[in-house]
């Protein structure tokens, strides 16, 4: 279901279409609004405060008159400086808690997204619209809009204390007022398209540069250093030149909405002047009149240049609102009608037809078909490109195959919810994804809430215990990002674990042992072989020593199955099975 603020945003202003993040906060968007009313009242009621002291205070000739009107002043730059406080607390905190709900509203649609999502949108591009926009939303709302507000009010007012004040040179300051909209009209389009382009520039050099960064051994191991220095120049040069064009607009924005505001003041001078030289006009009333004319003239220009921020701030709401209303092309079905149990973890997959979003044209299985048994190892070979990862990617239904079905139990894994159906499997992938946290939050990442002892008997089950407690926190030790501080056969090891820890139904290892020694090897297939007991066991192997064992054995080429058996009837019935064979067990015995 689309979220309403992502909905409204294809209709109108996408800033207006982020009411719907303010409604839960609708005490404190009321008490803003009262404050910004109450501080644009005290405001213009200065404006008779030097009338009172220029015609009373000044012109009344007694020390009582002057401290009257003095009084007069300080009282409403004191209910000005309560005003401003209680709207700049208020409206900072609206910015603030609405830019932390969008941040984690788009937050949460991103986590629920397909996969095939990320194959066509970078990573670095969806981060910058995560922090950076969300930050420059969070300024607008708490700043920005508050003074456009503020300015909006003020004007209006100073317009209308203008007009009873002295009409005659009210129309005079009325008379410029088209000539200044149409420049913030005409140049506001401008500065909202180049703020897009801006805000997509930005994204796309913290992408290239966050690719760098996680690629730096390989950038200087080919001594790359200059080469891309000089790529990411460009990405910074083309940013810095649609920031200097939008740049460009708002200033030549400001400058018109000033110089032809402060034209009509001009003439309004000269004219009240006059009136004041003949006596038709006090010199209380035209000092009262100046200061609402400057305040409609001030108004102008800052609404001219908060226009500026809030196209800017639209541009990032627009890239925003499309995160948040992109839906999932995996349909879940609801959690109150899925199965909560497996009875025996058998999965099929039946005519399956499949191809991945960015590959369309290119079928990755074709007319696959393949049975599972409970309790049963199976493993999946063949060279590069047969489909045996994408075997898994559809079993974990990060993808729904375009013809076919899987199934788990003899039901469409369809009829699951993605929690449920999930929640059975544990994956051992071939390089192992480890967070930026301590060991015992890796091993228990699938178990939030499990105990020590399980997370240490699981640990030592994978044969990582020992070279955990040598750490020097031991499972308190933080890993780095990736788990840098670990060797390739520590980090396996403790996937290994996450998913001994996580005790699924099915267990996906793809080639869970590749990155491990002989010896750490060895340990490892013990573990793995009383962890796979049981168990539906699913097994992409590239060396087929390590599946001799495996019940079953399903030989893959251009995403189909060639052959089925055990290791001795592949060897005798399948071509492709024993030239792999005869080309791995040589290379061993060469060894």
């Amino acid at each position: 279901m689309t979220h309403p603020a992502a909905a409204d945003g294809s209709q109108g202003s996408p800033l207006l279409a982020l009411r719907h993040f303010l409604r839960p906060y609708r005490g404190r968007v009321i008490a803003a609004a009262c404050a910004l009313i109450f501080t644009a009242g005290a405001t213009l009621a200065l404006g008779r405060g030097i009338q009172v002291l220029i015609d009373r205070g000044f012109g009344g000739g007694t020390s009582a008159d002057l401290s009257y009107a003095i009084t007069l002043l300080l009282t409403i730059a004191a209910a000005m400086a309560l005003g401003t406080f209680a709207r700049f607390y208020l409206v900072s905190w609206l910015g603030e808690r609405v830019s932390a709900d969008l941040r984690k509203a788009v937050f949460d649609n991103l986590l629920s997204l397909h996969p095939g999502y990320f194959e066509t949108n970078r990573s670095g591009e969806i981060m910058s619209r995560l922090t950076t926009d969300t930050s420059l939303l969070q300024t607008i709302i708490g700043s920005s809009l508050s003074m456009a507000l503020r300015s909006s009010l003020t004007l209006t007012g100073a317009l209308v204390m203008m007009f009873i004040t002295n009409l005659k040179l009210s129309l005079i300051i009325a008379v410029s007022v088209p000539a200044v909209l149409m420049p913030i009209l005409l140049f506001g389009r401008r500065v909202r398209t180049l703020s897009n382009k801006s805000q997509d520039s930005i994204a796309s050099v913290g992408s290239y540069a966050g690719e760098i960064i996680q690629h730096i051994k390989v950038v200087q191991s080919y001594t790359q250093e200059a080469f891309e220095s000089r790529a990411f120049t460009g990405e910074v040069e083309r940013a810095f030149a649609i920031a200097r064009r939008r740049i460009r607009q708002r200033a030549l924005l400001i400058v018109a909405a000033i110089a032809m505001m402060f034209g009509g003041l001009a003439a309004m001078l000269w004219t009240g002047g006059q009136d004041v030289i003949s006596g038709r006009m006090s010199p209380g009333e035209l000092g009262a009149f100046v200061f609402y004319a400057i305040m409609v003239g001030t108004g102008f220009a800052t609404i001219s240049e908060v226009w500026g921020e809030l196209q800017r701030a639209a541009g990032a709401a627009e890239r925003l609102l499309e995160l948040l209303g992109t839906r999932s092309d995996i349909l879940e079905q609801p959690v109150a009608d899925a199965a909560t149990s497996v009875g025996a973890a058998r999965m099929a997959l039946e005519n399956v037809r499949f191809c991945y979003p960015a590959r369309p044209q290119q079928a990755a299985l074709e007319d696959f078909s393949l049975n599972i048994p409970a309790g049963n190892s199976l493993a999946l070979v063949g060279p590069s490109g047969a489909g045996k990862s994408t075997v898994f990617e559809l079993l974990q239904r990060f993808y729904d195959p375009q013809a076919g079905r899987i199934t788990l139990d003899g039901r469409d894994i369809r009829d699951f919810s993605l929690h449920d159906l999930r929640s059975h499997i544990a994956l051992v992938p071939q390089q192992p994804a480890l967070f930026t946290g301590d060991v015992r939050y890796n091993i228990a990442y699938g178990r939030p809430d499990a105990s020590d002892d399980d997370i240490f008997a699981a640990a030592r089950a994978a044969h990582a215990h020992d070279f955990i407690e040598k750490l020097p926190e031991g499972y308190a030790s933080h890993l780095g990002e990736q788990g840098v501080r670990l060797s390739g056969g520590q980090r396996q090891r403790i996937a290994i674990a996450r998913a001994i820890l996580n005790d699924p139904d099915i267990l996906l290892l793809d080639e869970a042992t590749s990155a491990l020694d002989t010896e750490s090897e060895y340990q490892v297939q013990q573990a793995l072989q009383e962890l796979m007991r049981g168990r539906t066991t699913i097994i992409i192997a590239h060396r087929l020593s390590t599946i001799l064992h495996a019940d079953r054995i399903a030989v893959m080429e251009n995403g189909r199955v060639l052959a089925l058996g055990t290791h001795e009837s592949l060897l005798r019935d399948s071509p492709l099975y024993a030239r792999l064979a005869s080309l791995q067990f040589r290379e061993s015995e060469a060894e």
